[in-house]
Order: structure tokens, then C-alpha cells, then sequence
């Protein structure tokens, strides 16, 4: 194969996820490899939108530089039945003690250790094999809920940072302990596949305003609890060439049950969550497209955003909390293999894309409730995706959020969030045997 048809060929398999290191199973015995990505980022807005003005976020000149992830991944196959896959997180680089500004608190300065910065055992289970269409795997997996959380990978998603709509209020990466069986269907295998799972649920403390249940991951003390399991599933259909449709299903009974402090929602008869996503691929040698959406629904959301917690804890509860009853997020992006169009094989392979995202973590209030206009969001993102290499991208994009409005061209009283980001990511196995 020429050096072209090598680019084509990695350029073809962004997004899909036989591709991801979780899914692939090419090797003999062991493998270790990883993913990592560095951003920089110039804004024109500050560093909230909820800071009390009438006009919504302030319009500041400043600059970011980050490591929002590194990744080290292995597996090992002890025979033909049964295998062993870790990955380990660096996010943020790393954790430790130190001092942020909380916006939501007046600029108050707090100097703790926090989640923002972590070090994190994203994966680590052991995973038993009959045949393709049917595997168990008990352990910490990644939950396959939205269309990032199942294609996470950097240089499966066009733009310097994940598709922010999903990834505002749901967790991300999410991942969670528990027992999971999965596989392919179909006379060969490559038509439909299926995932199930139990594991640790979303624990309530965590519900909030600005990230909705994004932050009801558990994970902050050495156990979780499992009083009220999660429930989820996923069906992936491949039977069209180029395309494919996916469906995720979430469910935990009640988030409260998993709370450090159960007592204090005693007053709740139970909080459910329920998750529903639908994702969509197309590819060629010429475009990738995707499109998806998520919709979400907890209930006694009036009830919940009238306990407060100590401010003392991790979580910032209290008159600025108001979870709201639904969730929703749909977004949709393509991009345009450049290379696929010139007669040289020398041409390097450049992605240029757009995408169109809406988000908003209070899109409806239960009751009475107040809902907050600033957390709905309309974004526009256009750039370039340049593979330096099959598994080494150079990204660079331009985006604008427009706030207080659903509608795409409509006004809003809002300032815009303006910003230019690069950035560099890669995936890959440095070695395997």
C-alpha cells in the first residue's frame, strides 16, 4: 500500500470504533500504548457567565494552555478466553493541592483538592470470551452513554476539544465498577452489536445547575456506593457500508441511595435518573459525518434543589443548585477529506469541518422552578483536522457560543463566548507482541 492509501485508510477510520483502543483486538499477547491532547486557547469572554450582570459573561482578552488528558493503556491476553485491559488518566496534569478562583461564589479563593485535576484508573477489568457474540467483563469500564463517551479517543472527533453539548452534563469520560456482557450479532459478526451493564450509579449530591448530573459520578472516596445500581444499554446497528446508528439507554432507580449523606433527602421519595441517547455515523473516502442527541429526566428536581449540603463538602449546593427536571443536547458536524480530491500521493490528509451543537442542563423545571436562561447554549465551531501521521493530529478551530436562545439566527440579550484553539492529540500502541 502506498503512503496515500495508508493516510486514506486512517483517515476513514476516525470515529469508527473498531478502531479505539478498547475495541481493538489485533494483537498476540500483550500491548501497550495510550492517547494524549494539548490545547491552547484564545478567548474573547471571561470566566463565567453567571456573574450577576445583565449581559451575561464579561467581554475579557485572555489565553489558556492545557494537558486535559494523557492516557496510558495496556492489555494482555493470559489465553484465548480470557484478558486483562487497564488505562490509567492523568487529566488535567494531575492532582494535588491547589488554589482556584469559584466563580459561582463571588470569586471566592478556596485552596482544596479537586476533581478538575486528577489522577484516575479509567479502566481496569478482566474480560472472559466464548466466541464474537458473546463476552463478559466485570471491572471499571467506560459506559457507553452518548455518542463521545463510546468514541472518546482524540482523534476520533473532529475540533481541539470533545463535543461540548453531551459532555456538559453528562459525565465524561464515564466510566463506573460493575459487570457488563456485550457483543456482535449477525451471520459474520459485523451488523450488530450489543452492550449491557450494572454498575455503580449516580450519586445525587452531585446534580446541579451548570452540569446537570455530570458531576454525580462517584469517585471521590476510596468506595463507592452501590445501594441503587445503573442500569445500561447500547445497540449499535453496522449493516449499511459506511454507516452506522447507534442507541443508548441509562437508568439508576435513586441517586439519593448513592449520597455520602443519605439523611439529608429524607424529605425525597427517591430521585431517578433516566438517559436516553441516539448517535449516527457516515463515512467514505471523501466525508465523515456524525450527528446525535441526548435527552434527560430526573425526578422530585424541585424537592432536591431545596437541599443544601455543607459548603464545606465538594459540592456546591444551596440556592445556586436547581437541578432541573430535563436535560437535552443534539448536535451534528462533517468533515471534508481534502486529499481524497488530488491526484498526488504526496498530499497530505486535511480535514476541513463544521459543527452545530445546542445544550441546555435546565431545558425544563419541575413545579414551580426557576430555570436559568444563560445555561442554554447554541455553538458553532468550524476548523481543520491535519493527520501529520494516521494516528497523530494537528487540530485548529474558531467557535462561538450564542446564549439565552434556541433558536439559531435568534437574539438574545447575551454577550457571545467567542475563542480560537489549537491544539495537538494522538492515539496509538507504542508496542505490542
Amino acid at each position: 500500500m502506498n503512503i496515500k492509501g495508508i493516510y486514506l485508510t486512517a483517515a476513514l477510520a476516525i470515529g469508527c470504533a473498531a478502531t479505539t483502543l478498547a475495541q481493538d483486538d489485533s494483537y498476540e499477547r500483550f500491548r501497550i500504548g495510550g492517547y494524549g491532547e494539548m490545547v491552547a486557547s484564545f478567548k474573547g469572554y471571561g470566566t463565567s457567565r453567571f456573574n450577576g450582570t445583565s449581559a451575561g459573561n464579561t467581554y475579557e482578552r485572555r489565553n489558556s494552555i492545557a494537558i486535559p488528558r494523557f492516557v496510558i493503556a495496556g492489555d494482555y491476553k493470559f489465553n484465548r478466553h480470557w484478558q486483562l485491559g487497564a488505562e490509567i488518566e492523568f487529566e488535567a496534569g494531575g492532582v494535588g493541592l491547589e488554589t482556584e478562583m469559584e466563580a459561582s461564589e463571588n470569586g471566592e479563593y478556596e485552596t482544596e483538592m479537586e476533581k478538575g485535576g486528577e489522577v484516575a484508573l479509567e479502566q481496569f477489568h478482566v474480560t472472559y470470551t466464548l466466541n464474537r457474540a458473546f463476552h463478559v467483563r466485570a471491572g471499571h469500564m467506560v459506559l457507553p452513554v452518548g455518542l463521545t463517551n463510546a468514541h472518546h479517543e482524540p482523534i476520533l472527533f473532529f475540533g481541539t476539544i470533545r463535543p461540548e453539548a453531551e459532555t456538559t452534563f453528562i459525565p465524561s469520560t464515564w466510566h463506573e465498577t460493575g459487570l457488563s456482557i456485550f457483543g456482535r450479532l449477525g451471520r459474520d459478526y459485523s451488523r450488530v452489536s450489543y452492550e449491557a451493564y450494572v454498575t455503580t450509579g449516580l450519586n445525587a449530591d452531585g446534580f446541579g445547575r451548570d452540569a446537570w448530573v455530570a458531576d454525580g459520578k462517584q469517585g471521590l472516596f476510596e468506595t463507592d456506593n452501590f445501594t441503587s445500581p445503573a442500569y445500561t444499554v447500547r445497540l449499535d446497528y453496522e449493516g449499511v457500508p459506511g454507516l452506522r446508528v447507534g442507541a443508548s439507554y441509562y437508568y439508576c432507580n435513586d441517586a439519593t441511595a448513592n449520597a455520602d449523606k443519605r439523611f439529608k433527602y429524607s424529605s425525597l421519595d427517591g430521585v431517578s435518573v433516566n438517559i436516553l441517547s441516539a448517535d449516527a455515523q457516515y463515512r467514505n473516502r471523501y466525508v465523515t459525518a456524525r450527528a446525535n442527541v441526548l435527552w434527560g429526566q430526573i425526578s422530585n428536581s424541585q424537592k432536591l434543589s431545596g437541599v443544601s449540603l455543607s459548603n464545606l463538602s465538594n459540592y456546591h449546593h444551596g440556592a445556586m443548585r436547581r437541578t432541573a427536571k430535563n436535560a437535552l443536547s443534539y448536535g451534528v458536524e462533517a468533515g471534508l477529506n481534502l486529499s481524497a480530491f488530488a491526484a498526488s500521493t504526496r498530499c497530505p490528509v486535511i480535514y476541513p469541518f463544521g459543527r452545530y451543537e445546542y445544550y441546555n442542563p435546565q431545558e425544563r423545571g419541575e413545579g414551580t422552578q426557576l430555570i436559568d436562561p444563560r445555561c442554554q447554549v447554541s455553538k458553532w465551531t468550524g476548523g481543520v483536522n491535519w493527520f501529520a501521521l494516521p494516528n497523530l493530529v494537528v487540530k485548529a478551530d474558531w467557535s462561538t457560543r450564542k446564549v439565552g436562545t434556541s433558536r439559531v439566527f435568534g437574539h438574545s440579550r447575551y454577550n457571545r463566548e467567542n475563542e480560537f484553539s489549537i491544539g495537538v492529540a494522538y492515539t496509538a500502541w507504542f508496542w505490542q507482541k
